[in-house]
């Protein structure tokens, strides 16, 4: 199913919010780490393929992207990148963590409070988006068959 054509008023709010959250001031950099992270908990395929490949294009390293899913036994990743990590993967798996009060601590020591508001919509605007990439069954666009068991 395509949402885009079985609901575009809805659709369209979601691609204003993303956006405004592509507008945000935060680094580019940052924005694809987060989005990549949240979309690999989520088991989003399409959404993975989507945000390496453009954190590619935007000069991030192969080795910086084949680390994420281990970021907490890195040096790769700056204090900032990891209070924003860290505050991802809580929100991401917000049924386990409950967004711990250690996690948000450290974003507040890290960020400013219109900066984790910024830093918390882009873990609101992937999760949403892998929702629905998952949800519909999207297929990342390299290619387009399932592999058989």
């Amino acid at each position: 199913m395509n949402p885009y054509d079985a609901a575009p008023e809805l659709m369209q709010a979601m691609l204003e919010l993303e956006k405004k959250v592509r507008e945000s001031p935060l680094p580019t950099s940052l924005r694809h780490l987060m989005k990549t992270r949240a979309s690999q908990l989520n088991g989003c395929a399409y959404c993975i393929h989507m945000h390496t490949r453009d954190a590619r294009e935007a000069g991030e390293s192969e080795e910086r992207l084949s680390l994420l899913s281990a970021w907490r036994d890195s040096p790769l990743y700056s204090t900032r990148e990891r209070a924003a990590l860290a505050w991802t993967e809580a929100l991401t798996l917000l049924a386990d963590t409950h967004a711990p009060d250690d996690v948000y601590a450290e974003l507040a020591r890290e960020f400013s409070e219109s900066e984790r508001v910024q830093v918390t919509m882009v873990i609101v605007a992937i999760n949403a988006w892998n929702r629905i990439a998952v949800g519909f069954r999207s297929v990342h666009p390299t290619n387009g068959a399932r592999a058989e068991a």
